[in-house]
């Protein structure tokens, strides 16, 4: 088993493990009923799917309002007459343009002769056996209504190419990673087949001089996020028994903020539990993020216990000779 049990034997609790906090989002629901659910359901196919054509209406090269009604097109979800009766809404089932009966969107974007002159007089490329309108005696001129839709979209074409590029934030990562001494820095390194999660750390002096690393084997937890909890919780544990180090760091965004604000992180509520009795016996805790390039070591005492197919636990103040020796040492 690969759950963790609560130090305090608290109740067991819901969480939703679709998201990497636990919490449940609209987001998240809507894939796993389009992905998993959906994918159970063994359903007869009657006709050719428009799925395809639906996700690309949302990858044309248009405004969104634009994309918006070509995805309503295909649905078959535009307000004509048709659907707003079947929706029992009150209204005539005739073509108000036309006086013609509307049977569905098709007949009312390229069927009703306004519509087949508004194409023909458009600057789209189009079959004239398409859009005949030479025998057409049509009162209203939409020739003004076509002139008005390509200047906006002129207009859109133009506006796009003003746009300047946003100005990038400043490296702030190398200013905060120049001062790493008196750190401990950890790192879980986990993969979905593996028997192992593994993790390390390692402990940096007031000098910048390497005092105490760590390296050990897991049984496999849930998620890569599981793995960087337990190696901090690892490193907590052994600094208050070698060290005073109050400062850690990692390459883990999310790690941070699971420790900043637990409460929104339901998913790891066990973990955090006992993390949470470890920092009871720390006075000035802090957490720091820091670049990859800079927690090279730590991760490679995680990645190099990967070879141990066993239980491993090192504790030392320089590499065994048996553990490849981790870069900048």
């Amino acid at each position: 088993m690969s759950l963790a049990i609560s130090p305090t034997h608290r109740k067991d609790a819901f969480c939703w493990s679709y998201t990497k906090n636990g919490q449940y989002t609209v987001k998240s629901g809507y894939w796993v009923a389009t992905h998993i659910l959906h994918a159970e359901e063994e359903t007869e196919v009657t006709q050719p799917s428009i799925t395809e054509l639906q996700a690309f209406a949302w990858k044309v090269n248009a405004p969104r309002k634009i994309r918006h009604l070509i995805w309503k097109l295909i649905s078959g979800q535009v307000a004509v007459t048709r659907n707003l009766i079947r929706r029992n809404l009150r209204c005539d089932n005739y073509c108000p343009r036309c006086g013609e009966t509307e049977k569905n969107v098709t007949n009312a974007i390229f069927e009703c002769p306004p519509a087949l002159q508004a194409w023909e007089l458009s600057s789209t490329p189009s079959n004239p056996q398409t859009f005949p309108i030479s025998s057409m005696e049509i009162d209203r001129d939409p020739l003004e209504l076509v002139r008005y839709a390509e200047s906006k979209r002129q207009a859109w074409y133009n506006a796009k190419e003003s746009i300047p590029n946003p100005p990038q934030a400043p490296n702030t990562e190398v200013v905060q990673a120049l001062s790493l001494n008196n750190m401990c820095m950890v790192d879980g390194s986990w993969t979905f087949t593996d028997f192992f999660s593994r993790i390390g750390w390692v402990w940096k002096d007031n000098t910048g001089k390497i005092q105490l690393m760590g390296t050990r084997n897991l049984r496999r937890r849930e998620t890569t996020l599981h793995s960087e909890l337990e190696a901090l919780k690892w490193a907590l544990e052994s600094m208050l028994q070698h060290s005073n180090c109050q400062h850690f760091g990692t390459d883990c965004k999310d790690l941070i903020a699971i420790i900043k604000e637990p409460q929104a992180w339901s998913n790891f509520s066990t973990e955090l539990e006992a993390i949470q009795i470890i920092l009871m016996c720390y006075s000035d805790f802090k957490i720091t993020y820091v670049p990859r390039t800079h927690n090279e070591i730590a991760d490679s005492l995680a990645k190099n216990a990967r070879s141990f197919h066993r239980s491993l636990c090192f504790i030392g103040c320089s590499t065994p000779v048996w553990l490849p020796i981790p870069p900048h040492i």
